[in-house]
């Protein structure tokens, strides 16, 4: 699933001119305001279990995220939006039951370039501010939560299917930060998450 993605990505992304010159649009940019939601494929989040005293694990799991954002488009070759996203996983190891959730907050910064108006290749970096919950179930009985600065790069294509709808696809690295965890005993971990991502986003262009 993960390489065929990552071929239909690089696909779109060599093919965008041709597609571009079938559209037929005006090639200026429009600076819309724009809202929308965006459905995320985490093929590989994992978190690292470190204990204060012993080994460390890695744990990885494969889940959706959630997400909606809303933003701008300052110039002709940057935008700005906000993302607010949910995200979760959990394994089972060494006879404990590994879960957590995560809730992203992201001010994101794009780069892009559009051609005939419709088809626009872009790379971005993110960053902002995580709520992790964990919890361990089984040999260790541990849960905590916290809230962590997150960070993020990603690239992709975006798509205009008319004057107010945009398709979104693109892969992301994400570092949704540390969280700290304690058991039952007093002994203390640290679990740090991060995951990279598929996602696809449809969004609602206001044109202002």
């Amino acid at each position: 699933m993960k390489k065929f993605l990552l071929v239909t990505l690089l696909f779109c992304m060599g093919t965008m001119p041709a597609v571009a010159d079938n559209y037929g649009y005006n090639s200026t940019p429009q600076r819309d305001t724009y809202v929308g939601l965006r459905l995320h494929k985490n093929d590989n989040i994992a978190f690292r279990y470190e204990p204060e005293n012993g080994d460390g694990i890695t744990l990885r799991d494969g889940s959706f995220g959630f997400g909606a954002m809303i933003g701008n488009r300052l110039t002709d070759h940057v935008k700005i939006e906000f993302e607010t996203e949910y995200t979760y996983g959990g394994q089972s190891k060494y006879g404990s039951d590994y879960n957590f959730n995560v809730w992203a907050n992201m001010l994101n910064v794009y780069v892009y370039q559009q051609f005939g108006g419709a088809v626009e290749p872009y790379a971005g970096l993110g960053v902002g501010v995580s709520g992790l919950w964990g919890e361990i179930d089984g040999n260790i009985n541990a849960s905590d939560a916290t809230a962590d600065m997150s960070w993020s790069i990603m690239a992709g294509v975006n798509f205009a299917l008319n004057d107010r709808i945009d398709l979104n696809l693109g892969i992301k690295y994400q570092n949704y930060g540390d969280l700290g965890i304690s058991d039952d005993n007093g002994n203390n971990a640290s679990i740090e998450v991060d995951g990279t991502e598929f996602y696809i986003s449809a969004a609602y262009k206001f044109g202002l």
